[in-house]
């Protein structure tokens, strides 16, 4: 939905667990939990959720007295990690689109230095928290979660390492490996990511998508609005070229080039090629090494076992555990 729409929403009251699985790339379970509600009660089994976890984020209010929050964010982190040191620890400082720069800025040090004194404090320097500015409102919120879902993807470097073979024998100034339904990317070149591109880029999926639905369909409404035949050609007044195409039924490539690059398009065609060619391979050996992992993996018969299990078990596609 729309920020806007967001206005109208309950807030949180129970936890929710969502799988999404089903229709994106990023196959996770998600455990989203109320700030009111204390999961180290004795009703909640803690040591079972975050031993499957693969990263927690935690959210502070930017606009509120974050004082509490921070104290709160210390015994969460800090018991986590005892339960499972593998944990990716995420901070979002959200609702920053209310406050000056100068203010984010400030608001961010302050949280950051708070945070990191209460974990030296506890003698935990080995537990690590990253930080980010999000908001609603513009595209820091898919840049942040985008951020945390690379981490837990074990073919990140190889991602990466393809791109920039890529990009760099086709004259492309930046290209981004989009999960489409959720606009997070799951991976791009080694070339810093300037959020007005990669804006660009999601706005891009969200016409592309649109128009597919419109035009794309058959005539009795059945088909795909995305599938192996979609390819989009952007071109700005500024001489600059945006450029879509299928990767898998989950993943489209996105690139930024110059109108000059883009008269060598049939040496762009042949390299994505070989770069889809090696996407999936990537994720074929991926998914062969994981169904003889899943094999030998066991857990034993408890009350608490079914969901351990599956929190667990890597997903198919590559990506491990769940987020909190």
């Amino acid at each position: 939905m729309s920020p806007n729409e967001t206005l109208f929403l309950e807030s949180t009251n129970k936890i929710y667990k969502d799988d999404i699985s089903g229709s994106s790339f990023v196959n996770f379970h998600i455990w989203d939990f109320p700030g009111q509600v204390d999961f180290f009660d004795p009703t909640f089994d803690y040591e079972m959720i975050f031993r499957g976890t693969g990263a927690l984020i935690f959210v502070i209010d930017a606009q509120d007295d974050y004082v509490e929050a921070l104290g709160r964010l210390h015994l969460t982190v800090s018991r986590a990690f005892r339960v499972n040191p593998e944990i990716n620890f995420e901070v979002f400082i959200h609702k920053v689109d209310g406050l000056s720069d100068d203010h984010k800025i400030e608001t961010q040090r302050d949280i950051h230095q708070r945070a990191n004194d209460d974990l030296a404090d506890a003698s935990l320097e080995k537990l690590h928290l990253s930080f980010y500015l999000t908001s609603i409102y513009d595209h820091s919120i898919f840049e942040a979660f985008s951020k945390v879902v690379q981490k837990l993807i074990p073919q990140l470097p190889t991602l990466e390492n393809l791109l920039n073979i890529f990009i760099s024998n086709s004259g492309i100034e930046k290209a981004f490996l989009f999960d489409v339904v959720s606009k997070i990317y799951i991976a791009t070149d080694s070339s810093p990511v300037d959020m007005q591109s990669y804006e660009l880029c999601c706005d891009m999926i969200d016409v592309v998508i649109d128009v597919s639905c419109i035009y794309g369909l058959k005539d009795d409404g059945n088909g795909n609005a995305y599938d192996k035949e979609s390819l989009a050609i952007i071109k700005l007044n500024n001489t600059t070229v945006l450029y879509l195409k299928e990767v898998t039924k989950f993943l489209a490539l996105v690139c930024i080039l110059r109108e000059e690059s883009f008269e060598r398009k049939g040496l762009i065609d042949y390299n994505f090629h070989c770069f889809r060619k090696a996407i999936h391979e990537v994720f074929e050996v991926s998914s062969s090494t994981q169904r003889t992992g899943a094999a030998v993996q066991s857990s034993p018969p408890s009350s608490s076992g079914n969901g351990l299990t599956r929190l667990k078990s890597a997903a198919m596609n590559g990506t491990p555990r769940s987020l909190v």
